[in-house]
């Protein structure tokens, strides 16, 4: 052991920045059985007492939000905590009427990762609105790094009503939603549902109230579609976090797959992206955060491969990772990996990429990255 995410590997030995809870370098995670993999998930779920793995019963109760797919058996819970099966019937902690979130209002364009180009974010646009910030309780993934873990506490999650909800969202100077969290999938009933009847009541008065979504992406497809529908209707942003390429490295940095969350990718890029260019708006962007030692430049070039194939004029915003919740022990992502990240994107075709989170690396201007990438 040495400096802050220094360690060896416990398969091949090597050293590097490997985190702890994981155990496994970049290279052997790749060649790793999943219930390898999947280990570490286990234990940090079980000290939270959630679900420690996606429920697949038989006989049990299904739930289709998410591409997980949970099969919940009796007395059991699904994998993001929110549904039990009570004598084989679906209990909710949240559904179509009330969600358990925790709502704020954020000065636009503070907290927002579409604020680098999304127009009416910028200087001279809705900055001195409010977003309405909707955090959900509970997640289809189990991100080991995750930001915001606080979602997995469920008893601390606020229910609020639909009729609540729509209240606040018409508040005076709210000029957009933003639903994360955890992530909204879990509690798409209320999500879409709340989003539909906010959005119709501004327009019946004569305002204008965009939908926008961050999440990662693993929806049920046709729920997604409707988000995507609200959002186009709206003039708001959809971002999926897409936190790897890899399989492997998908089950040991989530947990879960995220192969649903690339299909979902194409499928607005395909059937809602060409209607949004028509009006000027960019309707669809994605972000992934570099996990030191994990997230590379060749996880990197493939995603963005994978963007530019549908269209290189999608925003695709590359994360400074800071050391959180069970992979505390890495450092912020290092200058080194970053540049050789940036550089993987434009070279992949991507016309629009950007680095967040500058602040952790000392800089206050994307131009200031660029300048240190180009003299590097």
């Amino acid at each position: 052991m040495g400096s802050k995410g220094n360690y060896r590997c416990e398969s091949c030995g090597r050293e590097g920045l490997i985190s702890r809870e994981i155990g496994l370098c970049y290279s052997c995670v790749k060649s790793s059985e999943p219930e390898r993999l999947l280990a570490p998930h286990r234990r940090v779920r079980r000290a939270l007492a959630l679900p420690e793995e996606i429920p697949r019963a038989e006989e049990g109760v299904p739930c289709t939000l998410c591409s997980n797919e949970c099969r919940i058996p009796e007395g059991g819970r699904s994998y993001c905590g929110l549904r039990e099966n009570r004598g084989g019937r679906l209990h909710q902690l949240a559904g179509p009427d009330e969600a358990l979130a925790h709502t704020y209002y954020d000065p636009i364009p503070t907290n927002c990762c579409a604020a680098w180009f999304c127009e009416p974010c910028r200087e001279g646009g809705l900055r001195r609105g409010y977003n309405l910030a909707v955090f959900y309780f509970g997640c289809n993934f189990d991100c080991l790094f995750c930001q915001n873990a606080h979602h997995k506490y469920l008893s601390e999650g606020t229910p609020i009503a639909l009729e609540e909800f729509v209240r606040r969202a018409l508040r005076p100077g709210v000029r957009c939603i933003c639903h994360f969290g955890g992530s909204p999938e879990p509690q798409f009933p209320f999500a879409l549902r709340a989003s539909a009847a906010a959005l119709e009541e501004a327009q019946s008065k004569g305002r204008e109230l965009r939908i926008c979504w961050e999440w990662n992406g693993c929806g049920n497809p046709a729920l997604v579609r409707r988000a995507a529908e609200l959002s186009l209707e709206s003039g708001g942003i959809i971002k999926f976090d897409l936190k790897a390429w890899d399989e492997r490295l998908s089950l040991a940095l989530s947990g879960v797959s995220n192969r649903r969350a690339y299909e979902n990718f194409s499928l607005i890029a395909r059937e809602f992206l060409p209607q949004a260019r028509a009006k000027g708006h960019h309707l669809l962007t994605a972000t992934t955060l570099l996990v030191p030692g994990y997230v590379d430049e060749e996880e990197v070039g493939r995603i963005a491969e994978f963007i530019a194939g549908l269209d290189p004029e999608i925003p695709y915003s590359l994360l400074v990772f800071h050391g959180d919740f069970a992979m505390a022990d890495l450092p912020i992502t290092p200058l080194e990996q970053a540049v050789r990240c940036y550089r993987a994107a434009v070279a992949a075709g991507l016309r629009m990429v950007n680095v967040g989170n500058l602040h952790l690396l000392g800089f206050v201007r994307m131009e200031q990255f660029e300048q240190v990438a180009a003299d590097t």
